[in-house]
This record gives structure tokens, sequence and C-alpha cells, in this order.
């Protein structure tokens, strides 16, 4: 059961990842106007620069979302770096910017991470040792 809660939630981080990678790459102007940023030529490159890393943290989940689809032993490692990611890059961006919608969004997906991939290694000791 929480294996497959785990994958619901890391293919919907794929998802919005690669949405907004995407949106970055294809349509700037109304992904940074959805922030509340001004398009224009100083924030043309920041946007090329933020799709890359939106794209490479959508690999790293992809990534994370295989080896927990094929039942890897490695699941972890990945499954707790994108969750603690995703935590401080929410409280970050509440901290710095006062955005609460960030903290829900990030901080919440990345704790739904972090336990769901405790309680999958939990549930994993327990029947080897039994």
């Amino acid at each position: 059961m929480f294996r497959t809660l785990l994958l619901v939630v890391l293919f919907i981080a794929v998802v919005v990842e690669l949405a907004l990678a995407g949106g970055c790459f294809f349509a700037p102007a109304f992904t940074l106007t959805q922030f509340g940023v001004k398009y224009g030529p100083e924030t043309k490159f920041l946007t090329y620069i933020v799709g890359w890393l939106l794209l490479f943290v959508s690999l790293a989940a992809l990534v994370a979302f295989g080896q927990v689809w094929q039942r890897r032993p490695s699941y972890a490692t990945w499954c707790y770096l994108l969750g603690v990611w995703w935590i401080g890059i929410g409280i970050g961006i509440y901290h710095v910017f006062g955005k609460p919608d960030n903290l829900l969004l990030d901080s919440v997906k990345g704790l739904l991470i972090v336990v769901l991939t405790w309680r999958c290694q939990a549930t994993r000791i327990m029947a080897r040792r039994y």
C-alpha cells in the first residue's frame, strides 16, 4: 500500500515538474506571470536556467519512480534526496518570499515522499525479519 502511494506521489511530481520545465522552455512569459514575475530581457536567461534545473529534477524524480517500480534497494536514496530537496524549497520560498502555496505544494510533497519511503523500508525490514 505504501509503495503504491509512493509511486502515485512520484508520478504526480514527475508530471508537475515536467509541466513547469516545459512552461519555462515553450511559454516563458506565461510561466513567469503565473509566479508574479514580469517577462523581459533580464528574466529570459533566468527562465532558461530554471527550465534546465526543473528538467534535471524531473529526471531525478523519474529515476526514483523507476527504482520504486522495479523494487530496487537504492530507491530510498533517490526518494529521500528528492523529499528533502522539496521540503527545503518549500520552506525556503515561504521564508524568503512569504508564499504559503509553495510551502504546501513542495514541502507537503517532500514530506509525503520521505514518510512513504520510510514506511516502505520499515515494512520491508519487518517482512524480512519474520
